[in-house]
């Protein structure tokens, strides 16, 4: 697949590294200070960016991975966040990672887990076909997990094809979309097998991707590095 890309605008944090729509607009987490903004989804203004619609502190840390579902923000806590930052008691452990939902209103924490491996995280995403369960980037394996929710059990693991994956998207069409950011590739995956269907290559001319978001037929991504947030346009026309 060879789709346009174009910059679509930039994120009001230095390191966004997760993106998710719904249905108030975009929202955006930052890396380094692990607050999360709520963008409109329109033409950036003359400064690049888009209108604030709500901004709000977590309890995550070095988060790396956003999604929604059953009411709440889902983040990716990929170790403290001490690199970036001063500590707080709040931020996940060395050497491993955990999953946060948090209140999209107030940015409270609802629910905390570990994450079901060893090793960090780049990413994950609320599967809303196989609804109750949450798509997992366990690093360390070099695996996809599936995890249910309830009682936070693994209902499934896929390998990958590339290290370092990232941002992730579940599709109807039994794929799951996958940011592979040290290849900067995005593939498409069978859920069952993990097998590649199709891919994106993304060349250096544009952002690096790192957080991985559907926004209707396209998808949209950010860049850690540069802070631009970029659109894939037309994945799903048709």
């Amino acid at each position: 697949m060879n789709p346009r890309i174009t910059r679509y605008m930039r994120a009001p944090y230095s390191a966004p590294n997760g993106l998710q729509v719904t249905d108030e607009g975009l929202w955006v987490v930052d890396q380094f200070t692990d607050r999360i903004a709520l963008l409109a989804l329109e033409a950036p203004h003359e400064y690049g960016t888009s209108r604030i619609l709500r901004e709000l502190p977590t309890e995550s840390s070095n988060t790396s991975g956003m999604s929604f579902g059953e009411g709440g923000l889902w983040l990716a806590a990929n170790g403290p966040g001490e690199r970036w930052r001063f500590s707080r008691e709040t931020d996940a452990p060395p050497g491993t990672g955990e999953i946060l939902k948090v209140d999209p209103r107030t940015g409270a924490t609802l629910l905390r887990r570990p994450l079901p491996a060893a090793g960090g995280t780049h990413g994950l995403d609320y599967d809303f076909v196989d609804t109750g369960t949450i798509w997992l980037s366990t690093l360390k394996e070099k695996t996809l997990t599936q995890v249910r929710i309830p009682d936070w059990s693994v209902k499934r693991v896929i390998p990958l094809p590339y290290d370092a994956g990232h941002g992730i998207v579940r599709t109807a069409d039994d794929a799951l979309w996958m940011v592979f950011k040290v290849d900067r590739v995005i593939a498409k995956m069978d859920v069952d097998t993990g097998n590649v269907l199709d891919e994106i290559h993304i060349g250096p001319e544009h952002p690096e991707p790192h957080g991985l978001a559907r926004c209707g037929d396209d998808l949209l991504y950010c860049d850690a590095m540069t802070g631009w947030i970029a659109r894939i346009e037309g994945v799903f026309d048709g």
